[in-house]
């Protein structure tokens, strides 16, 4: 299947265009003129046509019972992959097919009216499923147990935060008896107990009930632990198939590539253009640069930018450092915020001091990020790549097992 959109506007953008279409498709019975002249979605990059394939050729095969985990960077067409297998949109060339109810949750407040209560938009979900009431009555007590918002259940949903309308419209979609259950980011708004409870709750429903489930998750711890198997996708297209552990080792082997780019040069990025991230070094005692570090050494993260004086004479901002090991699970966070309000652009450079750096043995990924009133002004993902040596740390010729942890902890006997 496939599914190409035309940029900024509904149709095919005159009157003329969409007669020719519907007259070619409708009677004709031909193929849709339009769709010869789409280009890969690349949203990084700047096109030649206004059509683009948001998804192109994707082939896929998905047993009962089995769990999935589809993974790759933002606009890759995981989301729109989604919304086609929940009937949300119809593709433009290819068919779906599938057994069973499929309950889905694409983003938070799918499917909820936010004038309607709680209750009501347990009942108003059940009965688009094709559930009679009664079925929906049996299920309600277990429903609102596992979402926690029993207080609220009879509040409009307008008046929920986003965690509790996760929360609500989680439980509903997988108590509900689908027989798949579709999954997008959107768990990532909950909070982490809720996170590990709905992922027990896909685990229970995958293994103890025989479903199926599609999973769509930036988090690869999450998406090792729940899922079988795998897509990577890129510009709409199926770049990787296969188990999730080769999956996952094949996305992070691209991470690393993507670490080597010249930071100016990166395009996935996003922001409002009042700030842009240009370089950024790793420093040990001497000044010397380095891309590798024994633990317990000092090191010095200098971060070159450039910015505008909409920036310059903002009343707040701020530049942050993301180190996410090699899974994405965020390790540890810097930030001037944590010091003043607003950075001093005098220099356009930040340096950021670590008197000891007590990172486990490993490689680490490192986000940047920076805020301007509130606004994003650049964001940037897995730009670099810091490497940490063990290295007789507590100087008694042992090393500390695997799967102890991100830290290793200054202490004495």
């Amino acid at each position: 299947m496939s599914k190409q959109y035309r940029l900024g506007v509904i149709g095919t953008g005159t009157l003329s265009h969409d007669l020719n279409r519907w007259w070619t498709v409708n009677v004709l019975r031909r193929e849709d003129p339009y769709l010869k002249i789409g280009e890969t979605n690349d949203r990084a990059t700047r096109g030649n046509s206004e059509y683009v394939w948001a998804l192109k050729d994707i082939n896929m095969e998905i047993e009962q019972g089995d769990v999935v985990g589809i993974i790759g960077k933002n606009g890759a067409g995981k989301s729109t992959l989604l919304k086609l297998l929940s009937r949300v949109t119809k593709p433009t060339t290819g068919t779906i097919k599938y057994r069973g109810r499929i309950a889905s949750l694409l983003e938070v407040g799918t499917g909820f009216h936010p004038e309607m209560t709680g209750r009501e938009n347990i009942y108003m979900n059940g009965a688009i499923m094709g559930m009679t009431r009664a079925e929906i009555t049996r299920k309600l007590d277990e429903i609102v147990d596992f979402s926690g918002c029993e207080r609220y259940l009879d509040t409009p949903v307008k008046r929920y935060s986003s965690g509790m309308t996760v929360r609500l419209g989680f439980a509903i979609a997988a108590h509900l008896d689908p027989e798949i259950l579709v999954v997008d980011e959107v768990l990532a708004v909950g909070d982490a107990e809720f996170q590990k409870k709905a992922i027990g709750k896909m685990q229970d429903v995958s293994k103890g009930e025989g479903r199926t489930v599609l999973f769509v998750s930036h988090n690869m711890t999450a998406v090792r632990n729940l899922c079988k198997n795998g897509y990577i996708l890129k510009n709409g297209t199926i770049d990787y198939q296969g188990k999730i552990e080769t999956v996952i080792s094949r996305y992070i082997e691209g991470q690393n590539e993507r670490s080597q780019m010249s930071i100016k040069d990166v395009l996935d990025r996003t922001g409002n253009g009042t700030f842009k991230f240009v370089d950024i070094f790793f420093k040990d005692a001497n000044g010397n640069t380095r891309d590798t570090f024994d633990v317990g050494e000092p090191v010095v993260i200098q971060v070159f930018y450039e910015c505008n004086d909409r920036y310059k004479n903002a009343q707040t901002s701020r530049i942050d450092i993301g180190i996410n090991d090699m899974l994405g699970n965020r390790v540890t966070w810097l930030s001037t915020y944590m010091y003043t309000d607003k950075i001093d652009t005098k220099n356009y450079m930040v340096e950021f001091r670590i008197p000891k750096l007590l990172l486990n043995e490993g490689s680490y990924n490192i986000n940047l990020f920076s805020q301007e009133n509130g606004d994003i002004a650049d964001w940037i993902r897995n730009v670099a790549k810091i490497n940490v040596i063990f290295n007789d740390f507590y100087e008694k010729g042992r090393t500390i097992p695997a799967q102890q942890g991100n830290f290793i902890t200054d202490f004495t006997i």
